[in-house]
């Protein structure tokens, strides 16, 4: 990366510059779209309890997790996004901090569980926040990510890297983020396909996993935490 140019403070300004337009479409993304899977995908293997939703946008997902009956924290980098989060959503039981992915503000196994859903990506070196999200819980505590499959057009978001320009997204395949997740003391539990229109369950159940994973527009995983 350029000497000038700081990942971070530009990540943030950028959410920053985006929050109305993801809040204006989140309800509809999470009850209808593209992550309307991701908190019934998450119950079959995260039990009740404290949960921490990491890269939580507006927090309309971590109310859906409230919902559900999860005591939730939502964490993001936008301080825009946390302010609309705070002003649309109070509940005992569910709040939000803004924070960093790579440096997050809370104590050594915290939460029994975390759900980041399409933010990994968006961390100058993802193994960082890896590694964060295993400190914050506890030991057995388990993470539900949401990692943008190949056929996902919000890719272009790191696009301009291949002109050279400085970007602030890390797009990675499937394989590769659980390769390094199980290299870094995790253990898949489970993965599950979201997908567009026009891939049908009887062009799926006869691929394996990998052919599985090159269709998707997100992959869902379930990770565990050795120890």
């Amino acid at each position: 990366m350029g000497s000038e140019f700081n990942w971070h403070e530009e990540a943030e300004k950028q959410w920053d510059d985006r929050s109305e337009m993801w809040s204006s479409k989140s309800r509809v993304m999470w009850e209808e779209g593209s992550r309307s899977t991701i908190v019934p995908f998450l119950k079959q293997h995260i039990g009740k309890g404290a949960i921490a939703d990491l890269g939580c946008g507006d927090g309309f997902g971590s109310y859906l997790l409230f919902q559900e009956g999860f005591e939730v924290t939502g964490v993001d980098l936008s301080k825009d996004m946390i302010e609309r989060a705070n002003s649309r959503i109070q509940n005992e039981g569910l709040s939000f901090v803004q924070g960093d992915l790579t440096d997050l503000p809370f104590q050594s196994e915290q939460f029994d569980g975390a759900m980041a859903i399409n933010s990994l990506e968006w961390i100058e070196t993802p193994y960082k926040g890896l590694e964060e999200i295993k400190r914050i819980l506890k030991p057995g505590g388990r993470l539900c990510i949401g990692l943008l499959g190949p056929t996902a057009m919000p890719r272009i978001n790191s696009y301009r890297r291949l002109y050279g320009e400085e970007v602030i997204c890390n797009t990675m395949m499937p394989w590769e983020l659980r390769k390094m997740a199980e290299e870094t003391g995790w253990k898949c539990i489970d993965g599950q396909g979201v997908y567009k229109r026009g891939v049908e369950e009887t062009h799926l159940h006869t691929l394996d996993e990998e052919m599985k994973q090159a269709l998707t527009f997100m992959w869902l995983f379930i990770f565990e935490k050795n120890g």
